[in-house]
């Protein structure tokens, strides 16, 4: 039996993960003992201050302490009993305010009054406290406040951000990307989740391999799109080997599996994964690119990358950025099943292709040893006349079998038979199908 997914979930879960951090580095480091055998797993860093495209790596965000008390001693919140009191990457500060100089600085949810929202402010200076709504509105006006943050960005070769690549299968030609990010601090389904349910699928990828003939399967876990902005700007010559990719996140809580589309919007990913989701889930909800929730697949399908990517998440749900994101809301089913839906979708696509005939005229079937009889495989026998027809290097293995009705993996096994006689050449899938 494998391992409970929840398991690594809630080992990560009390880290704290911010883009650069000890924690996200402790997290990253400890993935690696669940990944198993077979699986080849490397942790790259960036330097602070290096360019990525047009950002610039940060710095790494280490917090000493911080707290905000009332004038005379009484603390209204502290760093130390809840991370998510502190808005990420404030800067330092020492300072007694006024509730009115105060107030700008407090964050709250009105959506969520009894929760601590999770706020950052990452490529901007400045500072801020988050609680919860009820608990702002219960502090007094007529006192003096002293806010106080201890803390630094530290730039130096050792404090690079760090990025998390597994792969499995063949190496050195196309590959097939998955993509999750590790670095929201005190949240459980974002996107603890979507890294469990992308870690199963490299570890069931490892202990049922693709064929050779498929593409290879990288996994990138990484800070929220400076991750793969990082990594992807340093790895350029990886971009025109990328095939297509898929977002996985928000996967363990209640709500129903959500498929966002590629930009391409119909590629034939995109069907391989309307199709892998209406056979596990009872019903499929979909958006455009852009439509349900964005992040990574914005850099991995954005401008001067453009690999096709499709996400996967069960997005909205009410606990979003507050510590009610906790482990408690997860359930180990509903990791397995994106997981479920995340393998399919790598698999079909990781072994289509585009054949191209080599032939001319119709085959001799039972010359070659390629006629099937009708009485054990009746669809497959009809279609024979017309998949010979649609291999002019037009279309894709899935293309074809979708056109015709027929299962995907029959008409992809039929065509690996067309190979191995040399009667078709096996073309990469465009991206832009």
């Amino acid at each position: 039996m494998s391992e409970p997914l929840l398991d690594l979930v809630r080992e990560l879960y009390p880290l704290h993960r911010t883009l650069v951090s000890d924690g996200t580095d402790e997290a990253l480091a400890r993935v690696r003992a669940h990944l198993g055998p077979g699986i080849r797993y490397d942790i790259e860093r960036f330097a602070p201050g290096e360019s990525a495209w047009t950002w610039r790596v940060p710095g790494r965000w280490i917090v000493h302490e911080a707290y905000l008390e009332i004038e005379g001693g009484e603390r209204v919140l502290d760093f130390a009993q809840n991370p998510l009191h502190l808005v990420s990457y404030s800067d330092s500060v020492d300072t007694t305010l006024r509730w009115e100089e105060l107030e700008p600085h407090l964050h709250v949810s009105n959506a969520r009054r009894g929760a601590i929202p999770w706020e950052f402010r990452y490529y901007e200076p400045g500072w801020g406290f988050c609680l919860s709504a009820d608990r702002r509105d219960a502090l007094p006006r007529d006192a003096n406040y002293r806010a106080v943050i201890r803390a630094e960005q530290r730039d130096g070769p050792q404090d690079g951000l760090a990025v998390g690549v597994a792969t499995v299968g063949p190496t050195g030609g196309g590959e097939f990307l998955i993509c999750a990010h590790i670095c929201h601090p005190l949240q459980a389904n974002d996107d603890l989740a979507g890294v469990a349910s992308a870690v199963e699928v490299m570890r069931r990828l490892a202990a049922d391999p693709l064929p050779d003939h498929a593409l290879g399967v990288r996994l990138l876990l990484c800070p929220e799109t400076i991750g793969s902005v990082c990594y992807l700007s340093h790895h350029e010559d990886l971009i025109e080997r990328l095939s297509g990719a898929v977002f996985c996140e928000m996967t363990g809580n209640d709500r129903g599996l959500a498929l966002q589309r590629s930009r391409q919007d119909d590629h034939v990913l995109d069907r391989i994964a309307r199709a892998a989701l209406a056979a596990r889930c009872e019903s499929v909800r979909e958006g455009a690119f852009g439509e349900v929730v964005v992040n990574d697949e914005l850099v991995i399908n954005g401008p001067g990358v453009n690999v096709p990517c499709v996400s996967i998440a069960r997005w909205p749900y009410p606990e979003h950025h507050t510590p009610d994101d906790s482990p408690a809301i997860l359930a180990e089913e509903r990791l397995s099943e994106a997981a479920d839906v995340v393998e399919e979708i790598v698999r079909s696509y990781a072994t289509n292709y585009v054949p191209r005939r080599t032939f001319r005229g119709p085959v001799f079937l039972s010359g070659y040893d390629l006629w099937v009889d009708w009485r054990v495989d009746p669809a497959l026998n009809h279609a024979l006349d017309m998949i010979m027809l649609r291999l002019e290097g037009d279309r894709t293995v899935y293309d074809i079998a979708e056109e015709l009705g027929l299962a995907y993996r029959n008409v992809l096994d039929y065509m690996e038979r067309f190979r191995g006689y040399g009667l078709v050449e096996a073309l990469p899938t465009p991206r832009r199908t």
